[in-house]
């Protein structure tokens, strides 16, 4: 648990810089939710810190994660927070090294006797020059209407 919602984007980065699946699981509420930027939804703490471990100790193993733009709005004992991230060194299927990318992650967080913890978070990859996706019979594709 937190002392401060302002304390959770970086221990975020600490926990996923140092590869460690169970303090970045920690960080949430045991019945905490979290959507990946493909929409997988894990429902619980130790599936978030398992998704995370695997993931870190796989294809993100060798990633650098870097916060941008980090903005906390507190209301009471609820904390929204949104945080532009770069992450670079993602690893793809054939072991070559991915580009770069930015997302941002919304997390909810709730302040509890012991401390604030996350009890909702939502990853989106940003997609430069798009406005939406939009499907097709292959799939999703970025699209722009401007």
């Amino acid at each position: 648990m937190l002392a401060a919602p302002e304390d959770f984007v970086p221990a975020f980065v600490a926990a996923w810089m140092a590869r460690d699946g169970e303090a970045l699981g920690a960080l949430f509420a045991e019945d905490a939710d979290f959507v990946n930027v493909v929409g997988i939804w894990w429902e619980d703490r130790p599936a978030i810190a398992r998704a995370h471990g695997y993931a870190l100790g796989s294809f993100f193993a060798e990633t650098k994660l870097v916060p941008g733009r980090v903005k906390v709005r507190q209301m009471g004992d609820v904390a929204v927070i949104h945080a532009r991230m770069r992450l670079s060194g993602q690893r793809a299927p054939d072991g070559s090294e991915a580009a770069a990318r930015t997302t941002i992650l919304s997390f909810v967080l709730q302040q509890g006797p012991d401390g604030w913890a996350c009890v909702s978070a939502q990853n989106t990859d940003v997609l430069p020059g798009a406005e939406t996706y939009l499907a097709s019979d292959t799939g999703l594709a970025p699209q722009d209407y401007r």
